[in-house]
């Protein structure tokens, strides 16, 4: 009894005390590694199967965003200096890029025509090739030619069957280019037209104080991007000219179309020069003889030493500073990822990620795993200046 009324006075007993109600210090754990990879290799994927997904949508509206940028002074030009409405400007600037790459069209397309000219020579002498390619396969393989003419019969029978799927296959293809091309058309188009609003909401995502990185980041990204266009353009100038001359000198038919083939399939980086080389020595032998097809190659290959080099670091590679590394890499994964147009875009879309990943302090060292050689130079060039 007297312990229960002792412990009822006691819980009774107002508390005197002060609670220290104030929180804890949360000690931060910091995640293991395997975790960060973890996330990191998750991201990835699903950023690749997104990208693999919205193939259609995407890659037309990147190369709608390069060819933008491109002609935003032309488009900026109009406007000022003619007053004309924003739409008319952007309408002006297009039609000058279709004018242009007709031209190049055209040029191609009027030399093909003298070797269409020459179609009863070229017929002449693939056959005397393929009779000769007849003799060596008896010769090496003991094949009659009653027996490599039953294969090429059967092959022709096949191919004759599969006829009409080829063609739908065929128009298909073709139809689907010209969509492709139509839609680039269109997103060049409404970029040059809402990129004021465009780039506002750019601004406003992100808070104010980070508003000086992101006008630096934009302002970059179009600097270095119509550097490195114009840069290919103007490579491809020098080395269809250079080409064109090499050709000329040896005394090759249709040297002019062979140049402006190495020079147009120069464009793409590192793999194009082949199927430069592939091409070239195929029309040489058609043309000419075994002696002017290795001329032909050895001029193709001087000229790809000479542009990878001299014209390829001097003109295109110190606009976009990426290392030769993450160039190829970034090339084979667009080949994979989008096929020809990702190689096309690979080297513009890790320029742009190399110009965030730079001003973003936690993601300066993949800046400068794109980079490498160039941030050397540049850091042994300050250097230099400082001594």
């Amino acid at each position: 009894m007297i312990i229960i009324l002792s412990s009822k006075k006691l819980y009774e007993k107002p508390f005197e005390g002060k609670i220290d109600i104030t929180p804890m210090s949360v000690k931060k754990v910091a995640a293991p590694f395997y975790e960060k990879l973890s996330l990191v290799l998750v991201g990835l994927i699903a950023l690749g199967y997104l990208v693999i997904l919205g193939k259609d949508l995407l890659d037309p509206l990147i190369f709608g965003f390069l060819f933008a940028i491109l002609l935003l002074p032309v488009c900026g030009f109009f406007e000022k200096k003619f007053r004309l409405p924003r739409s008319i400007a952007s309408l002006m600037s297009i039609l000058m890029l279709v004018a242009f790459i007709g031209g190049i069209l055209y040029l191609v397309g009027s030399q093909i025509s003298k070797l269409a000219d020459d179609w009863p020579m070229l017929k002449k002498q693939v056959g005397q090739s393929i009779d000769q390619i007849r003799e060596w396969i008896q010769t090496s393989f003991h094949i009659n030619m009653e027996k490599q003419m039953d294969y090429v019969h059967d092959a022709t029978d096949k191919l004759m069957a599969s006829g009409s799927s080829v063609i739908g296959t065929t128009l298909g293809a073709v139809s689907s280019l010209m969509l492709f091309y139509s839609f680039i058309l269109i997103f060049t188009f409404l970029v040059l037209l809402y990129r004021r609003l465009l780039f506002k909401f750019l601004v406003w995502v992100f808070s104010d104080d980070n508003s000086p990185t992101v006008f630096d980041i934009v302002e970059n990204i179009q600097n270095i991007l119509r550097k490195y266009i114009l840069g290919l353009v103007l490579e491809m100038v020098v080395v269809a000219a250079i080409a064109c001359t090499a050709f000329l000198l040896i005394g090759i038919k249709y040297a002019m179309l062979l140049g402006l083939i190495v020079g147009l399939f120069n464009i793409v980086p590192y793999v194009g020069i082949f199927t430069a080389l592939f091409l070239s020595s195929l029309i040489t032998f058609a043309t000419g003889n075994p002696q002017d097809v290795v001329y032909v190659v050895v001029s193709v290959i001087i000229l790809h030493a000479v542009d990878s080099n001299v014209l390829l670091p001097t003109i295109v590679g110190s606009k976009v500073q990426l290392n030769a590394l993450i160039s190829f890499l970034g090339i084979v994964i667009g080949e994979l990822i989008w096929g020809l147009s990702g190689m096309f875009l690979a080297i513009p879309v890790i320029a742009i990620l190399k110009i965030c990943f730079d001003r973003i302090e936690s993601l300066k060292p993949w800046g400068f795993l794109l980079g490498g050689d160039y941030e050397y130079k540049k850091a042994a060039v300050k250097a230099m200046k400082i001594e």
